[in-house]
């Protein structure tokens, strides 16, 4: 059975993208067969990470949720581009698959005027997890409450809620967890990032568990070369020995242990 996994902040910018991409990393590493739902529909570029160009995406999720196209012609595998970047073949193909959002500027407008068909979302995660037989199913949502980030967590296995150490991040996770509680969110995960390297770690994680009562599962420092990847690339494919990389690990470690074992398939 596949595990949904959504990602979630209350504002832009707490990298949720890359924190999505390096989780779903992590698992395929261990042989796992994956798939990443952008589910940001109007600020969309998680494939960027991954190495896709608009050259090379000729179906996005945009065109599956208007009817256009079946489902399967919008994920794209992407397992070369993780061997590409370790140098070596690691993982085999068909490993893990990417559903981007279209980034043309007219496909988001007409998606912040006319919306879509949010239940036709749910149908998706499920015929694709059936579809290519996967253990996990990440969805990067889009920050804040809307009909369809509602939705991706009511139906998720795991929340994982990305927050800044600042005011107005906490009193927006406040909010997010209080809704995911009164949707019978049953497991959730909280990730700090971007946190200054003079703050005690420890003590800050132990900090949000108290204020939130759910507990913390990774407190990611701010990070230069996460500064200079400038959205290129797999941070923890490219300084796996770094503290944030670490810290990616025990992210990882907590999702699994909170989650029952996927069901292995056979293939």
């Amino acid at each position: 059975m596949t595990q949904i996994i959504s990602i979630h902040s209350y504002r832009g910018g707490t990298g949720k993208s890359n924190l999505v991409a390096n989780l779903a990393t992590n698992l395929v590493l261990e042989g796992k067969r994956v798939a990443i739902f952008d589910a940001d529909i109007q600020s969309p570029g998680i494939h960027l990470l991954f190495g896709l160009d608009d050259e090379q995406i000729k179906y996005t999720l945009n065109d599956y949720l208007w009817g256009q196209c079946p489902l399967a012609e919008t994920a794209y595998d992407v397992s070369n581009f993780i061997n590409k970047e370790l140098g070596k073949q690691v993982v085999e193909s068909k490993s893990i698959y990417l559903v981007p959002s279209s980034m043309k500027p007219e496909e988001i407008a007409t998606v912040l005027s006319e919306g879509y068909d949010v239940e036709l979302l749910h149908q998706g995660f499920k015929e694709l997890s059936n579809l290519l037989a996967l253990d996990y199913l990440f969805v990067d949502t889009h920050p804040g409450l809307s009909e369809e980030t509602l939705l991706a967590i009511g139906i998720s296995d795991v929340t994982v809620v990305i927050l800044r150490p600042d005011c107005q991040d906490y009193q927006g996770t406040a909010v997010v967890l209080d809704v995911a509680r009164q949707l019978e969110v049953s497991r959730m995960l909280l990730v700090a990032n971007k946190v200054l390297p003079e703050v005690n770690a420890d003590a800050l994680g132990t900090k949000i568990e108290n204020i939130y009562q759910v507990p913390v599962a990774g407190v990611l420092p701010i990070s230069n070369d996460m500064f200079r990847l400038a959205s290129q690339g797999i941070f923890c494919l490219r300084h796996p020995n770094s503290s944030f990389t670490q810290e990616i690990n025990k992210i990882t470690q907590k999702i699994r242990e909170i989650l029952p074992q996927p069901v292995e398939l056979s293939r």
